[in-house]
């Protein structure tokens, strides 16, 4: 797996240029602020957690650059990992320089979801989009929060299906308590090539012959992964996943989209 890694040196030097307004050769690809550009001052380590008693993900080299962002804690900031997620490293650590780095949005066009009827998906209103990203930034801050049956605890113990319902519920919309009970509420999304940010994954559990499991979708990256949030038993706690994987490709049967704010 090649999870949790820093942005490649391609990828970033590509951030870079596009940071400074240099033509990065993809003027037909959308872009979208990721981060500000940082540069290691001081030789650290990225942090899966916001304390150095978390696991190390990465060993910084001087003057390395970095995406940041800030996170409630002055003490650290938030670096973006190529699968999107978040590691930390101390503010103080970092010299946070004066540009927005941009990511190509890129869309992947290669499989479908198992048709299931309903209404063709139509793109939310900006207003909606801008809430459901807010959520999805938000949901960051909890990756490591360890994998608890029945859990309701964003810091200390959640399972799949009340990650998925907390996080809605900060932006407006009401889940039922079970993965599948979320599965039957919200718009079909019935492509893959559809997915938007924040669409809410099902995936089957053939052992009770149910949907068992769910995750948020968090788009689709430079590097061609589809990636997802969840609280998986799998990795002991909240983490990222990359629709590409087999594995998840085998199991997922619905996606859903909800209208936020409600």
């Amino acid at each position: 797996m090649v999870f949790r890694r820093i942005l490649g040196q391609l990828l970033l030097a590509a951030a870079v240029a596009v940071a400074h307004g240099q033509d990065a050769g993809a003027q037909a690809a959308p872009t979208k602020v990721i981060g500000r550009l940082g540069q290691i001052v001081d030789q650290t380590r990225i942090f899966r957690n916001r304390s150095v008693k978390s696991r190390t993900l990465f060993s910084t080299k001087l003057y390395q650059y970095l995406v940041v962002n800030p996170t409630d804690d002055p003490q650290w900031l938030a670096v973006t990992m190529v699968d999107g997620s978040l590691g930390y490293v101390l503010s103080d650590r970092v010299a946070q320089l004066p540009y927005d780095v941009t990511a190509a949005v890129t869309a992947k066009r290669e499989a479908s979801l198992p048709s299931r009827g309903g209404s063709p998906v139509r793109t939310g209103t900006g207003a909606d989009a801008q809430l459901k990203q807010s959520m999805l930034n938000y949901s960051y801050n909890y990756i490591g929060t360890k994998y608890v049956w029945g859990g309701e605890d964003l810091k200390n113990g959640i399972d799949c299906s009340g990650f998925v319902m907390k996080l809605f519920g900060k932006i407006g919309v009401d889940l039922p308590r079970t993965a599948d009970e979320q599965s039957k509420v919200g718009r079909p999304v019935e492509r893959l090539e559809d997915l938007q940010p924040g669409d809410r994954l099902s995936f089957w559990d053939s052992k009770r012959g149910k949907v068992g499991h769910t995750g948020i979708f968090l788009g689709f990256f430079q590097d061609g992964g589809a990636y997802f949030i969840h609280s998986s038993s799998t990795h002991k706690g909240v983490a990222t996943d990359d629709l590409r994987q087999e594995k998840w490709r085998k199991m997922l049967v619905y996606a859903r989209r909800d209208t936020a704010g409600k």
